[in-house]
């Protein structure tokens, strides 16, 4: 693919949404082909992208009555700060891919909404220019390794200059998985990685390339140096084991990010959501858990956080509602969720986010 033929959108309005998978359908209308071809799939046989949304049926809410609810309360916190729900953004690369005002838009977006932007080292947009947009909101930074610490410095040195409240630490993407789609359109990136330009520029670069540039042997000692060197919480991104759980809590992370990449990385894997229960129960409360992967609906989400995750994050989608709507898009992607979690919320007769969390899922026993 050849960057001059390549040509983002550049929409601003609200979306008036059904569902986020027909809103897909109409991302993939406005996106070029290698673009959204980048976005929208994953790796290998496309099994586990598939399972991710899948999963989530494996677990029932069972319908309350008589609880006296009318209007659900979905606020909640995390390390202090106040959300308007517990939906935040995960980390996703290169925003310009799908509208010329890039992260900037998503995140004057999830700011106005009220919810955190997890901003991304591959993002087409500077740590500045997002820090900006957001206006004071809280924001988190996720952290893909130079393999020269000075470099991983400065660029910390430069989110900690913008407040950043959280490293996300990113382990489950030393080498790109085997996205096959990628490999038809021959997508390389259109646009460059401002942030990580002391060590790779993205421009004609392939994801698989980005992430070789970067560093692959990450160790528990990369833990410590980013905990120790920012004095900020550290989330490990992409732990689905309970052997991980502790090789991270051991290494100083102070929260754990269950994600299987959105099926990106390793085909044949579990599930996401089936993952979550096994490291929820694992860490045992000791610190907040992030879940991701997967989510498309306001049951989604209530299931996640009956199972064990404290806060969940959104990717895809959001980026379809930044596509099609620039900042007014994304917002519009966090009120149709938080619309539709307030639904189940009140079918469940669970008042606020705390009795979602003690809720207890059923087993769906049909193996559907």
């Amino acid at each position: 693919m050849t960057t001059e033929k390549y040509q983002a959108g550049s929409a601003e309005q609200p979306l008036d949404i059904i569902n986020l998978y027909d809103l897909e359908k109409e991302a993939g209308e406005v996106v070029p082909k290698g673009g959204f071809g980048y976005i929208y799939s994953g790796a290998g046989d496309l099994y586990t992208i598939n399972e991710n949304i899948t999963a989530f049926n494996h677990k029932y809410i069972a319908p309350r009555v008589l609880q006296d609810i009318e209007n659900p309360d979905t606020t909640t916190e995390i390390f202090g700060d106040h959300l308007t729900s517990p939906i935040i953004m995960a980390p996703v690369a290169a925003h310009k891919l799908v509208n010329t005002k890039g992260e900037a838009a998503t995140a004057k977006g999830v700011a106005d909404y009220g919810s955190i932007l997890t901003m991304s080292s591959f993002a087409s947009a500077s740590i500045d220019d997002m820090a900006t947009a957001a206006d004071g909101a809280p924001q988190w930074f996720q952290l893909y390794m130079s393999k020269d610490n000075d470099i991983n410095r400065k660029i910390l040195d430069e989110a900690m200059a913008h407040n950043v409240k959280t490293i996300v630490l990113t382990a489950d993407a030393t080498v790109g998985g085997n996205r096959e789609t990628d490999k038809r359109n021959h997508f390389t990136f259109p646009v460059g990685l401002p942030i990580v330009e002391a060590y790779q520029t993205g421009v004609g670069q392939t994801m698989d390339a980005v992430y070789k540039s970067a560093k692959q042997r990450l160790n528990p000692k990369d833990v410590e140096f980013i905990s120790e060197y920012t004095h900020l919480p550290v989330f490990v991104k992409g732990i689905q084991t309970a052997e991980d759980v502790e090789i991270a809590l051991q290494a100083g992370a102070k929260g754990i990010w269950v994600s299987n990449h959105g099926g990106r990385q390793l085909d044949g894997g579990p599930a996401a959501f089936d993952s979550l229960h096994v490291v929820a129960k694992a860490v045992n409360k000791r610190v907040p858990i992030v879940f991701d992967s997967g989510v498309r609906r306001g049951q989604h989400v209530f299931k996640a956080l009956a199972e064990g995750a404290d806060i969940v994050a959104i990717g895809r989608p959001v980026i379809y509602g930044l596509a099609l709507g620039g900042a007014q898009g994304v917002q519009s992607v966090f009120n149709y969720l938080q619309k539709e979690l307030e639904l189940v919320m009140q079918l469940a007769g669970t008042h606020n986010i705390d009795e979602v969390k003690a809720t207890h899922l059923v087993d769906n026993h049909y193996g559907n």
